[in-house]
């Protein structure tokens, strides 16, 4: 449990909306909105591959160079893997000074179909590895900048990029003045779910892209536990155990020798026994008719590759009952440093407790847990189900009208995620109802853009002069 008081998001709270919008408008004298086009490399701004080689000191030394490996792919795989760099160089730049809970790493591929606890299949944020209480401005510009490093990839050109980023800006901006509109329950009931989806759908994007939708919902739902129960295990001996597929995939009894491995099972079991405990009782119950039947380390994502992550197959009512846990590694966020550490002590809890006040609905397994490792030492890890309905984008299958229309649910979705901790009638006063934020931050993706594909040839150049290790391993099927 925490050891003080969530922080307050809001400035004055309980004022009326009148004092909270003219907070929001006189935000503006001090932090203009068009303050927020420019974006210029700080005078001694910190090396990024310095910062990259800071977090690669925590992580797996034998799975690091997959991680560069991933990075140098192209520049929107470096952006992806790029939040400590990026988080840096929002440091000290124009915010309005209103803080909302941030996901740490907005950006478009950090979007995607997830279930609810009710099986409904909605659209919503991801990852909430880097969350903490900060400027609302700094999830917006990450999201942008995504939109237009994928839009350089895409060969879109300067028009469609910006008509692109102005879509989604202005998207988030209508979207929390209908927030500030609302009352307090009905922004914490909205969801953006698969009919609704589907609506917005007609009129913005052309019947291809409309069928892509449908399948991409319908493959979605085929995403869980039995899919994962299918491509990731055999049958050895007469036991269900997790294949091998290394290094992505590396099952227990491979990583460490069989004198040890009895002492490591049985902190597997206690892990999920405690981190239970973090659950309602009633999800509590339900995980308690499982038993653990094997573990397995998994490389996951980009930005992620050498963290810690363990998968955890259990088993329910018989051999064809399975469910797939995901243990992962939960260090500080990279927003800390510039935005404070924030109230918990449990950085597992930081994230689950970020991720439920920003998603409309979480994972019913959503928990989390401090364990001692192999090496001795005890790290924070938060649980979930390993795969849970989800879908995630293509973005180098859509044309600059798909994009655009993905941009502006992902714009609305965000300030639906905002709207829940931050004040939104003071952030909706601050954004007004003119442009003038939106041409801003079009032109800031630009700029940062630039910066990233410094950034990723910076990269490149170390791999190439032998400073950093790179190895490409791509999931197998």
């Amino acid at each position: 449990m925490p050891k003080e008081s969530a922080p307050a998001l809001r400035a004055v709270r309980h004022a009326t909306p009148e004092e909270r919008a003219a907070l929001g408008k006189n935000a503006r004298r001090r932090t203009p909105r068009s303050s927020h086009a420019e974006y210029r490399p700080a005078k001694g701004r910190p090396d990024p591959l310095g910062i990259l080689a800071a977090q690669s000191a925590r992580r797996l030394p034998e799975l690091v160079p997959i991680r560069y490996g991933r990075m140098s792919e192209s520049p929107f795989r470096f952006y992806r893997g790029a939040a400590a760099i990026m988080a840096a160089d929002l440091a000290g730049s124009p915010d309005s000074g209103i803080r909302a809970q941030l996901c740490g790493d907005a950006h478009m591929l950090n979007f995607r179909l997830l279930a609810s606890p009710e099986r409904q299949l909605l659209f919503d944020i991801n990852d909430f590895d880097e969350t903490l209480p900060g400027p609302w401005e700094w999830d917006v510009k990450r999201l942008a900048a995504s939109l237009v490093i994928a839009g350089r990839a895409n060969d879109f050109d300067d028009d469609e990029r910006s008509d692109i980023v102005r879509a989604t800006v202005r998207s988030y901006r209508e979207a929390m003045h209908r927030f500030a509109d609302l009352r307090n329950l009905d922004v914490w009931y909205t969801r953006m779910d698969s009919e609704r989806l589907q609506e917005l759908a007609v009129g913005r994007i052309r019947e291809r892209g409309r069928k892509r939708l449908a399948q991409a919902m319908a493959k979605a739902r085929t995403r869980d536990s039995l899919q994962v129960f299918e491509k990731l295990t055999e049958t050895v001996g007469g036991q269900v155990r997790i294949a091998a597929d290394p290094p992505l995939l590396v099952p227990l009894s491979d990583l460490v020798p069989e004198v040890t491995r009895g002492a490591l099972e049985r902190t597997f079991r206690d892990l999920i026994e405690r981190y239970a405990r973090t659950l309602t009782s009633d999800r509590g119950t339900l995980l308690a008719d499982y038993r653990l039947v094997d573990v397995a380390r998994k490389v996951v994502g980009v930005g992620s590759v050498g963290t810690r992550c363990w998968i955890f197959l259990l088993l329910g009512r018989d051999g064809t009952d399975p469910l797939f846990l995901q243990a992962k590694e939960a260090d500080t966020s990279v927003l800390a440093a510039h935005v404070g550490v924030g109230p918990y002590a449990n950085q597992g809890e930081r994230v689950v407790s970020g991720q439920r006040l920003m998603q409309a609905a979480s994972d019913i397994f959503l928990g989390w847990e401090r364990v001692e490792g192999m090496d001795g030492r005890r790290r924070d890890f938060y649980v979930r189900q390993l795969r849970d309905w989800k879908g995630i984008a293509v973005a180098e299958d859509m044309v600059p009208g798909g994009m655009r229309a993905f941009g502006e649910l992902c714009g609305a979705t965000l300030a639906r995620a905002h709207a829940r901790s931050g004040d939104r009638i003071a952030i909706a006063g601050y954004l007004g109802r003119g442009e003038s934020f939106d041409r801003a931050l079009a032109s800031f993706a630009e700029s940062y853009a630039d910066q990233n594909e410094r950034d990723h040839q910076a990269l490149l150049d170390a791999i190439r002069s032998g400073r950093l290790p790179a190895e490409e391993v791509e999931p197998s099927g």
